[in-house]
C-alpha cells in the first residue's frame, strides 16, 4: 500500500512574516539596552519622577508625572501628562495634559484640558475642554469650559464663561463669565466682563482709535482701556 503525500501550502505572506519574526528575534540579544536603566516606571504604564509624584495612585494607567506632587492626589484618572512642580496636584480626572509649576494645580474632576505655562489654568476646577497656553492664562477659571487661552494673562479674570477664545497678551484680562467672545490681539476686548458674542481683532489702544476717529474725535461712545 502506497503512502499518499499530503502536501500543505503556506501562504507566501506567512512565510514572510515568519522570516522577519526570525529577523527580530536573532537581533534581540545583540540589541544594547539603556544603561544605567530608566528608573520610574510603574505598573499600568505609569511613569513618576520627582518627590511624592503619582503618591496616590491606585488603579489609574498611563499617566506620567515629573515633579515636585506632580499628580500626587489622582487615583483612578488615566492618561494624564503632569511636569513641573505642582502640575494637576489634586486631580481625579482623566485625559488632562499640564507642562509648568502649578498648571492646572487645583483641578479635579475637569478632563481634556491642556495648560502650558505657569499658573495656566491654576484654579480650574471641574471644567473641561479647556486650552490654557502661556503664564497665567484662564488663571482664574473654575468652571468655565470650552475657552482657549493664548498668550500671557489670556482671559486671567475668567471664572465660569464659557467658549471664550482669547489670542495676545492679556487678551478678554477682565473677562469673567462672558461667553462666545473671540479677542485676537494684545489686550483685545480687555474691559469686557460679562458681555458675550462679542468679536474684536486687533490691540485695544488701535480699537479705542479707530472708535474715535469715527466719531470725529469725541469718544463719547467708545470704551475706555
Amino acid at each position: 500500500m502506497k503512502k499518499r503525500l499530503i502536501r500543505i501550502r503556506i501562504p507566501l505572506f506567512l512565510i514572510a512574516l515568519i522570516v522577519a519574526l526570525a529577523c527580530i528575534v536573532g537581533l534581540v540579544p545583540n540589541a544594547q539596552a539603556v544603561s544605567p536603566p530608566p528608573d520610574g516606571g510603574y505598573p499600568g504604564g505609569n511613569t513618576a519622577e520627582g518627590q511624592k509624584a503619582l503618591q496616590s495612585l491606585t488603579t489609574g494607567g498611563f499617566n506620567t508625572a515629573a515633579g515636585y506632587f506632580s499628580l500626587f492626589a489622582n487615583t483612578t484618572g488615566s492618561f494624564n501628562t503632569a511636569v513641573g512642580a505642582g502640575a494637576l496636584d489634586v486631580n481625579i480626572a482623566s485625559n488632562n495634559t499640564a507642562t509648568g509649576a502649578a498648571a492646572l494645580l487645583l483641578n479635579t474632576t475637569g478632563t481634556n484640558n491642556t495648560a502650558n505655562g505657569v499658573d495656566a489654568l491654576a484654579l480650574n476646577d471641574t471644567a473641561s475642554g479647556n486650552t490654557a497656553n502661556g503664564a497665567f492664562a484662564l488663571f482664574n477659571n473654575t468652571t468655565g469650559s470650552n475657552n482657549a487661552a493664548q498668550g500671557f494673562q489670556t482671559l486671567y479674570s475668567n471664572t465660569i464663561g464659557g467658549s471664550n477664545t482669547a489670542t495676545g497678551s492679556g487678551a478678554l484680562y477682565f473677562n469673567t463669565s462672558g461667553e462666545d467672545n473671540v479677542a485676537v490681539g494684545a489686550s483685545a476686548l480687555v474691559s469686557n466682563s460679562t458681555g458675550g458674542g462679542n468679536v474684536a481683532a486687533g490691540t485695544a489702544r488701535a480699537c479705542l482709535q479707530h472708535c474715535r476717529r469715527l466719531e470725529h474725535g469725541a469718544g463719547r461712545f467708545c470704551p475706555s482701556i
